[in-house]
């Protein structure tokens, strides 16, 4: 577990802030991830920030940090997935082209595990203890900016095994404030901190398969039509954005969505864990070589450890005997070798044993190995390299244009203003 100093625990209790906002900012050795190894997720350091920018062709994007200061001064802070990191919105695996942006993140990151191909700033190790001044606080620009898990709000506590407790409501015109408790589902000895929240007309309320507003709540008589009422620690599950704020108030959040019961985050998790189902069958499973066992005239057989976060049934699409086609990949998962989509200079063959780990597996790992031959072995497949792989029931699409690389040159990963059309 990641420990805080005494002083800064002190100072977030009085000043009301969450310990999670900082939490591992005394961590006294920042890890630095190593090929071929999944990091242990309790390494990582935690914090929580805004959704403000993403690339999502190369993994990466910007959150705005929540620290002890005034939330609004804080510089959008560069963010990238780690080959293996998972990304999950709704309670479900997801893409990063897939969350909004504003959606609050609670974010597990490590130090770049090699800083000279990173693809976001390389920092001072050190500095998550940096103030940032101007009101900011410390925290808020950490150097561990290489993601190994990245969640919105419900799928944070649905892992976590906590639900978001409403306690009161303060309505008027169609909006207001709620103040809730975030809790374990099945209670425990602490007592939660209250949070105020912000709600509007264009908060999203859900019901089994019902999408309701603020007026059919009204309606119902769940919630007042003005003032104030007790929702009695009605449990629920939330999902949380930020907007500037009135009356000098810095880090207060906003609900976008409220899903009254199990059915409705259930009916969430579905539709989007089919976005992310339809849209890995386009662009490949992602996975690393372990071994290369090689033979005559180009044949080899390759080990290969699928990446974890997937769905099930992806999974289960890589059987022995399968045919198979596996492509090199660069760290940021596009595909390199042919400029003709993924397919054009993949090597085929096929998948001749799948084995699956037994005990605990580490996060970014799948625990599933492949066993895969073939007879047209391709340079970029090779240990510790990171490729796609594709079993021969999925769709052989092309990939747009932005999501692959002629070359590895740092022009071609990370497009000049010359790409753009000249007028």
């Amino acid at each position: 577990m990641t420990r805080i100093a005494y002083p800064i625990k002190a100072l977030c209790l009085c000043l009301g802030l969450s310990l999670f906002t900082i939490a591992g900012i005394a961590q006294e050795k920042p890890f630095r991830p190593e090929a071929g190894k999944f990091p242990p997720l309790e390494k990582a350091l935690s914090y929580r920030g805004e959704l403000v920018f993403v690339d999502h062709a190369n993994r990466r994007g910007s959150v705005r940090v929540q620290g002890s200061g005034m939330f609004f001064r804080n510089d959008p802070h560069p963010i990238a997935m780690l080959p293996y990191g998972i990304a999950r919105y709704h309670g479900a695996p997801a893409d990063l082209r897939d969350i909004p942006l504003g959606t609050v993140l609670h974010v597990r990151a490590f130090l770049p595990p090699d800083p000279k191909t990173s693809t976001v700033p390389v920092l001072p190790v050190n500095n998550k203890l940096m103030d940032g001044n101007h009101n900011r606080g410390a925290g808020t620009a950490p150097a561990e900016n290489h993601v190994l898990l990245l969640e919105d709000e419900p799928s944070h506590c649905r892992r976590e095994g906590k639900v978001w407790k409403l306690k009161e409501i303060d309505l008027k015109n169609n909006q207001g404030m709620i103040v809730a408790t975030c809790e374990p589902k099945q209670g425990g000895a602490d007592k939660a901190i209250e949070e105020k929240m912000t709600f509007d007309a264009a908060t999203r309320i859900w019901r089994g398969r019902e999408r309701l507003d603020t007026e059919d709540l009204i309606a119902e008589g769940i919630w007042p039509a003005a003032g104030k009422k007790s929702l009695g620690d009605q449990p629920v599950q939330i999902g949380i954005t930020w907007r500037p704020t009135e009356d000098g108030v810095f880090t207060r959040f906003h609900i976008s969505d409220i899903w009254l019961d199990d059915a409705a985050m259930q009916r969430a998790a579905h539709n989007q864990t089919e976005v992310h189902k339809a849209f890995i069958r386009s662009r490949w499973m992602p996975a690393w070589i372990d071994t290369v066992e090689y033979g005559k005239f180009g044949r080899a057989k390759v080990t290969a450890t699928l990446f974890g976060g997937m769905d099930a049934s992806l999974y289960d699409d890589f059987k022995k005997g399968s045919p198979a086609m596996m492509n090199s990949v660069e760290m940021t998962l596009k595909h390199t070798h042919g400029a003709y989509g993924p397919a054009h200079m993949a090597s085929g063959g096929s998948v001749i044993n799948v084995t699956k780990m037994t005990g605990a597996v580490p996060m970014g790992s799948s625990g599933i190995q492949i066993l895969f031959e073939t007879d047209l072995i391709i340079e970029g497949i090779r240990p510790g390299r990171v490729v796609r792989v594709r079993p021969g029931n999925w769709p052989r699409v092309q990939v747009p244009r932005e999501e692959y690389l002629n070359d590895t040159s740092p022009e071609e990963r990370f497009p000049t203003p010359a790409i753009f059309p000249k007028y």
